[in-house]
């Protein structure tokens, strides 16, 4: 086999799945129902967007921004349809990465992988940096206490050294999922009904304080408006697919699994354009302002009930909800490098599971090293768009993996089939690069480094050591 031959070998899909839940030195856990696998993609998804980055998208489209809340969910729907076919047909904790391997080779697959670290340990360290935002924001309604800027800003940022806050809640997230899957997933539960709580009463008291014309005119910076602040809050959709994730770790994965991703994408979607009106309605678009999003949600229920303690709850449940975010997303990208150990594209230490917790411990502490350093150290802007181009192309990648897939393996079981084949997925990718392309040129200058940065890891190492091209040799 030509190198060239070996860089885009597909490995079987029959292999793949056979090899599901196999670790080095254990074996994962089929502990996960349909109820916590959408309760695992709700808390990796929602709030990310409500919570931290909604001020930064109304002062670029207006009232309009929940039109693009919606555009950014119909580009997540298709992409998500994309997701639950394939989960369902290669149930494995790799996600979107064994699906490019299945489908695309090798190279494409270690490309996937490398967006999905992106996606997962860059969108961790971002709700983790937001999350500090509110634990201020919260004792200074409280007590009227302020931590110090030096311990909770990142440097450069009005006088910040280091990010603490955002560290704490990466090691308690941590320490939660070091004690096993199922018990990450109850904790998790009960941050998700905090979370859904908390905005159901952010809505209702931002709509004592609804002003119809607070929404005229709908869309001052026109259509170009929506598409930029569309490709800003796609980033509070990523985390619906967080239940591929857990493929190798639920108990009927070819029915949960596309049915989790597609349910949690529609409460998410709900209640995200409810807040996205309830907050325009409330405060004149011309209000927001983008340099200090960090707690808007909490300013704006303050303003709507004249009073101190309604944003008090809000920063409460934000305190308490977004650390379902940062558990859930990390879970999910310490899965993904155990799947890609397993091939030997990444250090075997990534797949090692120790056998009474039945969870890769090793794995789960360098990815919650990493993630610290990030959080603590670069700011929050920066983090959510580079986050977007990752999972952009991640997504598109999936798509293009569903009909690839139905051409080569129309045999294959599937526990959940696209609609409308193959124009839903063609037009899930195309859609993709439609929002990819609203992005700032800084951030696809990042993106391309990164993108640098991993095929020379690849070829410097995963090539050489990858098990099917040991296997070919």
């Amino acid at each position: 086999m030509t190198p060239v031959a070996r860089l885009f070998r597909t490995k079987p899909t029959e292999r793949i799945v056979a090899e599901g839940g196999h670790g080095e030195g254990g074996e994962l856990r089929r502990t996960m129902s349909l109820w916590q696998l959408t309760l695992f993609s709700v808390g990796a998804t929602l709030g990310t967007g409500i919570f931290v980055i909604l001020g930064q998208a109304v002062p670029k489209a207006g009232p309009a921004v929940v039109l693009s809340f919606v555009l950014a969910a119909f580009t997540a729907l298709l992409s998500a349809l994309s997701y639950a076919e394939l989960a369902g047909t290669i149930p494995v904790s790799g996600s979107s990465y064994s699906y490019a391997y299945a489908t695309m080779g090798e190279l494409v697959a270690w490309v996937c992988g490398w967006c999905l670290m992106l996606e997962y340990a860059v969108s961790v360290a971002a709700v983790a940096v937001g999350w500090g935002g509110y634990l201020n924001a919260f004792l200074r309604s409280l007590a009227g206490v302020e931590l110090p800027a030096a311990i909770t800003a990142s440097p450069g940022q009005d006088g910040g050294v280091v990010n603490l806050p955002a560290i704490l809640i990466v090691a308690l997230a941590t320490w939660l999922l070091l004690h096993g899957a199922s018990e990450s997933a109850r904790a998790n539960a009960v941050f998700v009904l905090i979370k859904v709580a908390v905005l159901l009463f952010f809505c209702a008291v931002a709509f004592t304080a609804f002003r119809a014309g607070n929404l005229t005119p709908f869309a001052p910076l026109g259509l170009a408006g929506v598409t930029a602040a569309a490709s800003q809050v796609f980033f509070s959709y990523i985390g619906f697919d967080a239940a591929s994730t857990a493929g190798e770790e639920a108990r009927n994965p070819r029915r949960d699994l596309p049915l989790a991703i597609l349910l949690s994408l529609a409460v998410v979607t709900a209640v995200y354009v409810l807040v996205a009106v309830a907050a325009v309605g409330a405060r004149p678009w011309t209000e927001f302002d983008p340099e200090s999003t960090e707690a808007s949600l909490s300013a704006i229920a303050d303003e709507a009930a004249g009073a101190t303690w309604p944003g008090l709850v809000v920063s409460f449940g934000a305190v308490v909800a977004i650390a379902s975010v940062v558990l859930t997303v990390l879970y999910g990208q310490t899965r993904i490098l155990f799947a890609m150990s397993r091939d030997g594209l990444v250090p075997r230490v990534f797949q090692r599971v120790d056998p009474r917790r039945q969870v890769p411990v090793a794995n789960t502490l360098i990815v919650a090293l990493f993630v610290s350093v990030l959080a603590g150290l670069v700011p929050l802007g920066q983090l959510a768009e580079a986050t977007s181009i990752g999972t952009l192309f991640a997504f598109a990648l999936v798509n293009v993996g569903v009909v690839v897939l139905r051409r080569r393996r129309p045999d294959l079981p599937r526990g959940f089939r696209v609609p409308f084949f193959p124009v839903t997925p063609v037009l899930g990718a195309v859609m993709c690069v439609v929002v990819m392309a609203g992005l700032a040129g800084v951030t696809w200058a990042a993106f391309g480094l990164w993108m640098a940065a991993g095929l020379a890891c690849y070829f410097l190492y995963g090539f050489r050591r990858s098990r099917l091209n040991t296997e070919a040799a």
